[in-house]
């Protein structure tokens, strides 16, 4: 009687540590790929209105890789579109284009970079970017999962106001900060020998 008793605790014991271990990594995961996947989005938002309104920064630096200054407006509308995928609920299939297309961007400009012929100064931030997208892609939770057969989850609307007012708080952001980061972006391509003034 005592030995089946104690062979009940320990297993109710384990499987209490096994549900708490679980739900101690659930937390971490979504906090993790919240982290990744805010950075991310906020990169797509800062870099669509960089590229739409043509800053400095951005005309140096297609300048200095060799590509045309309207690819600006084509790059900055994907960007757009990748940061608005990402972030909402929903549209599963969606996302993985959107990821997918932030995954080129980045490792794109990673190439163009090492192409040209730039240290590590000028690719290691669109690695780093790259490595969001890589990060926030494998920890999705479930339901922003591409389903296996089967109907949708459900997406309540709140997931909704919250996505949207996420994206907008990023827009804005990105807007207030643009001199500052223009003036910075400036003494960047400076130090790294793409313009003389």
């Amino acid at each position: 009687m005592h030995n089946q008793r104690a062979s009940t605790f320990q297993q109710v014991t384990n499987e209490k540590l096994a549900t708490l271990s679980r739900s101690r990594w659930y937390r971490f995961r979504v906090i993790t790929y919240w982290t990744f996947t805010i950075l991310l989005v906020f990169e797509l938002a800062a870099g669509s209105l960089w590229n739409l309104l043509q800053i400095e920064w951005t005309r140096i630096q297609l300048n200095h890789l060799g590509y045309p200054l309207y690819y600006s407006y084509i790059s900055g509308v994907w960007q757009i579109g990748g940061a608005a995928a990402i972030i909402a609920p929903r549209f599963p299939q969606l996302k993985e284009w959107a990821y997918a297309g932030s995954f080129f961007q980045f490792s794109g400009a990673v190439a163009s970079h090492l192409l040209v012929g730039d240290g590590i100064a000028a690719w290691l931030p669109p690695l780093m970017f790259l490595m969001f997208v890589i990060a926030s892609w494998a920890l999705k939770p479930p339901d922003r999962r591409l389903p296996a057969a089967g109907p949708d989850p459900e997406t309540r609307p709140l997931a909704w106001a919250v996505s949207i007012g996420i994206l907008l708080v990023l827009f804005v952001v990105s807007y207030v900060t643009l001199p500052w980061v223009n003036a910075a972006m400036h003494a960047r391509a400076r130090d790294l020998g793409w313009i003389a003034r």
